[in-house]
């Protein structure tokens, strides 16, 4: 059979390895870099329903959906949560899009992850992303974060419609 192509059976590492065994590299390449779970939310005590915001954490810029100090962020922001594999199915505030949750639940990544679609721009693209859409924690009370209670993270129409490549 000169001429044609072996085929790559090989599945890609997110579906072939669990996460408790992930390199840190693997794991980390996982973030869509949404930036929603950098947003601030609410939790009812006596329901203990989660209500999300578009307040935006002090280290999260708002345009790029990136930490502005990842690697120091515990130094500025103590409660920030180090996401691990053990513990995934214990935040129920992570985005039903997120990708540690997906594969937690045994779902497939969606088309716009980068890891899938090849370019960190499509989760922005999609509309998945809160780029654009927060306000800053700065100056802000708990009080006042009810002001900014929003219906994400629900899949949308947006990410619904969206096709990669438009």
């Amino acid at each position: 059979m000169s001429g044609t192509k072996p085929v790559q059976s090989e599945r890609p590492y997110w579906e072939s390895v669990p996460l408790a065994e992930m390199s840190q590299e693997q794991w980390e390449a996982l973030c869509d870099g949404c930036g929603r779970c950098c947003l601030q939310k609410l939790e009812d005590w006596d329901t203990g329903e989660i209500a999300f915001t578009n307040v935006a954490c002090l280290l999260l810029d708002g345009d790029t959906c990136q930490c502005r100090d990842y690697e120091n962020r515990f130094d500025t922001v103590p409660d920030c949560v180090q996401l691990k594999p053990s513990d995934i199915g214990q935040y129920a505030w992570l985005p039903p899009t997120c990708a540690y949750r997906l594969l937690d639940e045994g779902k497939a990544l969606r088309p716009w992850h980068p890891l899938i679609s090849g370019d960190p721009q499509t989760v922005h693209e999609a509309g998945i992303s809160v780029s654009g859409q927060t306000v800053s924690e700065e100056g802000l009370s708990i009080e006042e974060w009810e002001k900014y209670i929003v219906g994400w993270p629900n899949v949308d129409k947006k990410e619904k419609n969206h096709k990669i490549g438009k």
